[in-house]
């Protein structure tokens, strides 16, 4: 089975949006309120301080090289 790609907009211009599903895409990079992990692109278990966005299973991994400390 093969995927068709959708039809074009009547006016013509391709300006990387996308009306059916309300998500703008330039050059492959997604544009809207949505973060995701810079690792892996997980939406659940953010961790946002200090606008890191690594999931909490990748900020474990990498927080000593970022320069975290764990306290104990």
């Amino acid at each position: 089975m093969t995927r068709e790609t959708p039809a074009s907009s009547s006016n013509g211009s391709n300006d990387g949006t996308d009306a059916s599903d309300g998500q703008a895409e330039t050059n492959g990079e997604r544009i809207d309120n949505r973060h995701v992990c810079r690792d892996t692109g997980r939406e659940q278990g953010l961790v946002g301080t200090y606008d890191i966005w690594l999931c909490r299973q990748s900020f474990r991994e990498l927080a000593r090289e970022i320069g975290f400390r764990k306290y104990d």
